[in-house]
Parts: C-alpha cells; sequence; structure tokens
C-alpha cells in the first residue's frame, strides 16, 4: 500500500515534465514562426526596394530624356546624324560602338576564360589552384581607371605598329578587307575591346569556376571509370552540366562590357562613325556620356541622358536573354 502513493508521484513528475516541454515547444516555435515572418517581410521589402529603384531610375532618365525623343522621335536610334551644333542627335553609331567592342571583347575573353577556369579546377596542382584564384581576383580589383590609363599611354602607342602589319597583310584580302583595311589607330575599337577582354576575363573565369566546383565528383569518377579521356569527361560531363551557369557568367560579363565607361572613353578613340573596321577610332554610349555630360546643356544634355536610358534597356535586355538561355538549358537537364 505504501508503494502506490511513490508509483502515482512518480507519474505525475512525469506528466508535469512532458508538460513543460511541451509548453516549451510551443514558445519556441512561436518565436521560430514570428521569425520566419520577420524574415518574410524582410526579402518581400528588400524585392520590393530593389523593383522600385529600378522603376523610378526607368521614370526619371525617361522624363530627362523626353525633349530629344519628342524632337527626334524614332530617328535618335535609327539615324547615325549626331550634331550638338545643330540640335540633330541620332545615337545609332554609339550603339554600333557599344555593341561592336562588346562583341570583340568577349571574343577573346570567353575562350581564355574558360581555359583558366578549366585548368584551375581540372588539370592544375592543388597547390597551384590558390595562387591561380588569387590572381584572378586580384585582377577582378583593379579599378577600370587603371586599365583605361594602361591602354591609353601602354599599350594603344604600342599595338598600332601590329594593327599596321595586319592591314598591310590580309587588309586587302577578300572579306578581310571588310575588317581589317586602314586607316589604322591605336586609339580605337580594337584596342577597346582588348581592354574590355581584360577586365571582364576575371569576372567570367571567377564565376566559371564556381560553377563548374559544383559539378558532382561522381558524375566525373563515372566518366572516367567508363574509359572517357580527361577531354572527353570534361565535354560530356562538365559542360552539359554547367553549361547554363557559364553562359550566365558570359552574360554578365557582356553587361560589364557595355556598361564600362572610363576605359573605354579613354582608348576608343573619339568618332562616332559606322564601319566594319575593326582598327579605326570610334565611340561608345558611356564613354561618350563621360566625355561631354559635364559641358552640355538643354537638348544636347537630354540627348546624353536618352543615350543612357538606351543602353540602360539594351542591358536589361541582355539580362532577360540571359535569364531564359539559363532557364531553357535547366528545363533541359531536368528531364528524364
Amino acid at each position: 500500500m505504501d508503494e502506490q502513493p511513490a508509483g502515482s508521484a512518480t507519474l505525475a513528475a512525469d506528466a508535469n515534465a512532458r508538460f513543460v516541454e511541451v509548453r516549451r515547444g510551443i514558445e519556441a516555435s512561436s518565436g521560430a514562426g514570428n521569425g520566419d515572418l520577420i524574415f518574410k517581410v524582410v526579402a518581400v521589402g528588400a524585392g520590393v526596394t530593389v523593383l522600385a529603384i529600378l522603376a523610378l531610375i526607368t521614370i526619371s532618365t525617361a522624363w530627362e530624356s523626353w525633349p530629344v525623343f519628342q524632337q527626334q522621335g524614332l530617328s535618335f536610334i535609327t539615324s547615325d546624324d549626331w550634331n550638338p551644333n545643330t540640335n540633330q542627335f541620332g545615337a545609332r553609331a554609339f550603339i554600333y560602338g557599344t555593341l561592336l567592342v562588346s562583341l570583340i571583347a568577349l571574343i577573346m575573353a570567353v575562350p581564355v576564360s574558360l581555359g583558366i577556369a578549366l585548368f584551375s579546377t581540372e588539370i592544375a596542382p592543388r597547390r597551384m589552384r590558390g595562387s591561380i584564384g588569387y590572381v584572378i581576383d586580384l585582377l577582378a580589383a583593379i579599378p577600370s581607371v587603371v586599365y583605361g590609363l594602361w591602354g591609353v599611354l601602354v599599350l594603344a602607342p604600342n599595338i598600332a605598329p601590329i594593327y599596321q602589319r595586319i592591314s598591310d597583310s590580309v587588309g586587302t584580302w577578300p572579306g578581310f578587307s571588310w575588317f581589317f583595311a586602314g586607316p589604322v589607330s591605336g586609339t580605337s575599337y580594337m584596342t577597346a575591346g582588348v581592354i574590355l577582354a581584360f577586365m571582364i576575363t576575371p569576372i567570367i573565369t571567377s564565376l566559371s569556376r564556381e560553377i563548374i566546383h559544383t559539378v558532382p565528383r561522381p558524375q566525373r569518377e563515372a566518366a572516367l571509370a567508363l574509359g572517357a579521356t580527361r577531354w572527353e569527361m570534361i565535354r560530356g560531363a562538365i559542360f552539359p552540366w554547367s553549361r547554363g551557369g557559364i553562359t550566365g557568367a558570359v552574360m554578365l560579363g557582356l553587361g560589364r562590357a557595355m556598361g564600362e565607361t572610363i576605359a573605354v572613353a579613354l582608348v576608343i578613340g573619339s568618332s562616332p562613325q559606322i564601319t566594319t573596321r575593326v582598327f579605326a577610332s570610334g565611340d561608345a554610349m558611356a564613354g561618350y556620356i563621360a566625355n561631354q555630360f559635364s559641358e552640355a546643356s538643354g537638348v544636347f544634355r537630354s540627348a546624353l541622358i536618352a543615350l543612357g536610358l538606351v543602353l540602360f534597356v539594351v542591358t536589361i535586355i541582355v539580362n532577360v536573354s540571359a535569364q531564359r538561355i539559363i532557364s531553357g538549358f535547366d528545363r533541359r537537364m531536368q528531364r528524364p
């Protein structure tokens, strides 16, 4: 008879302990729920803020550039007649120059960037990989004005004789004359493209390297176990897995190249013209805005702001296109 109260007391103590644990669990879950709610509010607020800033930039630049669009209409984009003295503004030559130097930069930078990324992740000894990554990150941190000054003071004077030899050698060949015929200038589309290639190579390389690192190791080992060579493993196991991310890295580099200002302004020359000859001087939207904005007023100022609006729209189109391409790659990778 004496053991029953002791057993009851034990059961009561266990029940009380369980009650305390349940209450603590409820309080903890309630706190976690509040934390999730706070995080959701902060995240949504940050996203809305970004969209609001984007909308304000678009509205303000469109408002400031409206006078030139009201005067020129669509000819602002389709015409290449740019003469501030007569209030004639056609931006086609600047759009062409921006796209041309960006294309030259991509042609040069993408193979080199992918080669460095693959070397540092798949081929280089482990003790070298850290040093390669450090050098690439250091190149990405160099200010653009340093690249521009090096380009105009060192690269342009020394590369002009090389341009001249190329022009003399192949400038008269059918087809090649469209691109390499004279006149030749050290400050040219090609020089601007070379400088931009130096600038975007670290960006594309760093992103591509991180993307390649995400390829599962068993996928690599399975390809090698089936008798694939290292190149066949890279082509069959790494590229299909990472091509969407690499495409995004290339598009990000393209966006950087299109928006670069000081470096391009220093090495492209100052000649708003449309020509396929890459050794000729030209101009680009961002560089021309940087050179002329401080002295502009009236409709000329509106025209420069309109150039910035066009560059902004082109950059958005590039980013949206990159997102669609990446989404298409992801959907194909998810198919059984």
